[in-house]
């Protein structure tokens, strides 16, 4: 089996992706310990090629974190000039009725690709590091992120309701 880029990466068979994550701690906001593992996060996947998004327990931390990269969130070509953005304590607040089927992956299941049925349309609603409130919507790749980062977080991986899966043994 392919190995993610970042040897952080927790992969299918680790216990803690199975696990539904807990939510952050009142106390834990604005804390330097909350800081580093977003910063776990934003290394790990950076360091992934194919990397646009990131849940904490795929770091081995059983916390509702997710983290996108700031290039996908603002449409641009990839690059690492745009802050990435930690959702925290998400929870998916619309979901369109209309759904697409949508070509799928995982960097915890490295090489393996499906295609997920998802709603085009998603808004969710997280806390910043700070404990901000905040909503952020969006269609196609964005909506299907949250998605997906959202199952994360309760232990689902996207092979659970993937079809057409298979290995792409040419990304090795």
């Amino acid at each position: 089996m392919k190995r993610p880029t970042s040897p952080e990466i927790c992969t299918e068979g680790d216990p803690v992706l199975r696990a539904p994550a807990g939510p952050v701690p009142k106390n834990l906001f604005g804390s330097e310990e909350l800081g580093a593992i977003i910063e776990r996060m934003v290394r790990a996947v950076r360091a992934e090629p194919y990397g646009v998004a990131i849940a904490a327990p795929q770091i081995g931390v059983p916390y509702r974190i997710f983290v996108v990269r700031g290039y996908v969130l603002k449409h641009h070509e990839r690059n690492d000039d745009d802050a990435d953005v930690a959702f925290i304590n998400p929870t998916i607040i619309r979901k369109s009725k209309k759904t697409g089927e949508m070509s799928e992956g995982c960097l915890s299941v490295p090489g393996v690709f499906g295609t997920t049925t998802r709603s085009v349309r998603a808004t969710i609603r997280a806390q910043t590091p700070d404990g901000v409130e905040f909503e952020r919507g969006g269609s196609g790749l964005i909506a299907q992120i949250f998605q997906h980062e959202c199952d994360h977080l309760d232990g689902v991986l996207f092979i659970d309701h993937a079809h057409s899966i298979g290995s792409h043994e040419s990304e090795q």
